[in-house]
């Protein structure tokens, strides 16, 4: 019980701050429980009927000790709304970096046994543009995209090793990405060899601003098709993301999930409920406070801001009051 009062003030506390500085804020809607029927609960409240082909974004998870969503939690969802799950291959050569490699794990980790898994670069990549147009005019994503009408960007937020956090901007802008794609957004459009993968010729800032655009991008996409939503588990709270097959263990007990239709609102709502979390000796936020700190992180949410994508500024509905 004192957790459940904890969280709602620092989550009133966080959208009152938000509120100061827009005169319309984003809804953002949070529930502190984390199971098959939350999921589903928050994903209709907000109140868009999927119509057409509906890919559901994940991340596969790199290992069995990686923290991605299971399919036991995101089953229901995904059956509910005739998903397919939609990954790309990633840049780097482990597990998933080929589409062989990556139906296996997909496989192993549960996924094909409650949807349909389609690695969306299969065949190969397509560009689409960006409004962004600083480092690239067209992000590469992978050529199966066209085949759905409806996205539901499903992420776990996270720390990440480059980015500093996933949340829903790393999960539509790296994670549609194609494999040369992710290296074009790593390097800020300097390289799409993913012998590259990591090179960061125009600096980290770059390298953050290019994932802002590329999910701007994936965003245009599917705002002209059937639309987009945006969910963000907050459980398994590492340091590491989860295309670390040996991630470090989570020092920060669950938080809950939240979903929005502002990508920007809800991965800032996240943020602002790591930083202002009050930590304990079991509960310590310290840890994904310095790894987003250190890699300059809160920066992709300000340039997101910046070019039209959505807006920090939000205001929190906890679905659990109702």
């Amino acid at each position: 019980m004192f957790r459940k009062i904890f969280f709602t003030l620092s989550l009133a506390i966080a959208a009152m701050a938000a509120a100061q500085t827009a005169p319309q804020p984003s809804t953002v809607y949070f529930t502190s429980e984390i199971t098959p029927e939350a999921l589903v609960k928050i994903f209709k409240t907000l109140g868009v009927n999927p119509e057409g082909n509906v890919a559901v974004k994940i991340s596969t998870g790199e290992s069995n000790q990686s923290h991605q969503l299971s399919p036991e939690l995101i089953g229901q969802l995904v059956k509910d709304v005739n998903g397919t799950i939609v990954e790309c291959n990633t840049a780097y050569n482990g597990s998933r970096a080929t589409t062989e490699s990556h139906r296996r794990v997909a496989a192993e980790h549960g996924y094909d046994k409650i949807a349909r898994v389609d690695i969306m670069d299969a065949d190969g990549e397509l560009g689409i543009p960006m409004q962004d147009t600083t480092y690239f005019k067209q992000d590469l994503v992978g050529s199966h995209l066209p085949d759905y009408d409806f996205m539901i960007n499903l992420a776990h937020f996270k720390g990440h090793a480059m980015g500093g956090f996933g949340g829903v901007l790393k999960n539509q802008s790296i994670g549609v990405a194609s494999r040369d794609g992710k290296v074009r957004i790593h390097t800020a459009g300097v390289y799409d060899d993913p012998a590259k993968a990591f090179v960061q010729p125009l600096g980290q800032d770059a390298f953050l601003e290019s994932m802002a655009g590329a999910a701007q991008a994936v965003h245009n996409y599917f705002k002209d098709k059937k639309g987009i939503v945006y969910i963000n588990v907050m459980n398994n709270l590492s340091v590491d993301c989860d295309c670390d097959g040996h991630p470090s263990a989570p020092r920060m007990k669950n938080i809950g999930i939240l979903a929005s239709l502002d990508p920007v609102a809800l991965d800032q709502a996240c943020l602002d409920l790591v930083f202002n979390h009050k930590s304990t000796a079991d509960d310590d936020s310290a840890p994904l406070i310095e790894r987003i700190r250190t890699r300059h992180g809160t920066h992709t949410v300000d340039y997101a801001e910046k070019i039209g994508l959505g807006s920090k500024s939000y205001k929190i509905v906890d679905i659990d009051a109702r």
